[in-house]
């Protein structure tokens, strides 16, 4: 183990927009369900890594917790619902924007809180002993670039893997954006990134399958036909995009199951119903059957996802190795490690995400 904004690092929805279409319809700006479905996506891959994964426990995890890794197993599976999410919220942050804003918009929301979170995890892998091993000093100012991954240096976490996803898709997101958004371009888009995705699927790796993301490419096609919905009414035809998106994704996402071993012999149907699952829910958000979700603390709670992401993997690790190896109880540890990254992340999103975040936005704009 990437939506991690995405989520994976998906954009925060200003809840003063309003979303009208030529056709008539108005839907509210912002999106509550969104927000506590990008959260719930952090949590699964946040209880994957340390009830699954089980990085920093002295014994193997699946014997600490059986039953919990029954089900924690396919948490990794919320970096597709955040490239889901991605697809949408990008869709819908870049519509009537400029080009130029749209880039400094991505700057602002990604970096700040990646900055922090690439020193934070450098500091902590150094100051507790025992635990992982720390990266050169020129390899984590690499890091800062978000850049790493193609310049093939190593990740001081490895969650910033679907940073770089997230990357390629904002490149090819605005190369058509460059034109304009209309409802016409953006079917075009996904229609013609489909196209492309079959034909380089099974090519050997080389600079056009990296860019077209053949492995992740139908959710973020799901995501952009998911806010179509969402602004122009759904109809046969952006159903049929989203149909085509989750049966061409089963395949691949079939496929990274398999390969994660150390999961031991485990089911793949679950993979194909939490999949329909992510959908089912999109689906009802853009079709407006969750507007009645309006509770105030959902905001609070997307806001948390993207540090929760970045910080939670290595840093939780760390502080779980240390404090396991001293006989604290488990459970009593895994809550209290994710309790405070929650808490961390929240810190972050006040102190140091929003005011550099303005900061930037002032400078670049």
């Amino acid at each position: 183990m990437n939506q991690l904004q995405t989520a994976l690092p998906a954009n925060r929805i200003r809840p003063e927009t309003v979303v009208a279409s030529n056709l008539g319809v108005r839907r509210p700006g912002r999106l509550y369900a969104l927000d506590g479905l990008r959260l719930a996506a952090a949590l699964m891959v946040v209880v994957y890594h340390f009830t699954a994964r089980g990085g920093g426990w002295p014994t193997p995890v699946r014997e600490i917790f059986p039953e919990t890794f029954r089900i924690s197993a396919y948490g990794y599976l919320g970096v597709q619902l955040f490239f889901v999410i991605s697809g949408f919220v990008i869709c819908m942050s870049a519509w009537g924007r400029p080009v130029k804003a749209f880039v400094v918009s991505r700057v602002v929301r990604l970096y700040p809180a990646y900055w922090f979170a690439v020193i934070a995890t450098s500091v902590t892998v150094m100051v507790i002993p025992g635990g992982r091993r720390h990266l050169p000093w020129n390899d984590i100012l690499t890091n800062l670039t978000m850049l790493q991954q193609p310049l093939r240096v190593d990740h001081v976490d490895p969650v910033y893997w679907t940073l770089f996803t997230e990357l390629r898709f904002y490149l090819l997101f605005a190369a058509m954006a460059w034109f304009g958004l209309t409802y016409q371009r953006v079917i075009a888009f996904c229609c013609v990134w489909g196209a492309a995705t079959l034909l380089v699927a099974k090519a050997p790796p080389g600079p056009l399958r990296l860019l077209l993301i053949p492995e992740y490419s139908w959710f973020f096609i799901a995501g952009m036909a998911f806010y179509l919905m969402y602004r122009f009414r759904p109809n046969l035809l952006l159903f049929g995009i989203v149909g085509v998106s989750f049966c061409a994704s089963l395949a691949p996402t079939i496929e990274e199951f398999e390969r994660l071993t150390f999961l031991g012999e485990r089911a793949a149907w679950p993979v194909i119903v939490l999949l329909g699952g992510f959908f089912g829910i999109m689906a009802l958000i853009a079709t407006g059957k969750l507007s009645w979700i309006q509770w105030r603390w959902l905001p609070i709670a997307g806001a948390l996802t993207y540090p929760l992401y970045l910080l939670h993997q290595v840093i939780g690790w760390e502080f779980i190795g240390y404090f396991a190896r001293r006989g604290v109880d488990p459970w009593v540890l895994l809550g209290s490690v994710i309790a405070g990254m929650l808490v961390l992340s929240y810190l972050v999103h006040k102190v140091v995400e929003k005011p550099l975040s303005r900061y930037l936005k002032r400078r670049l704009s």
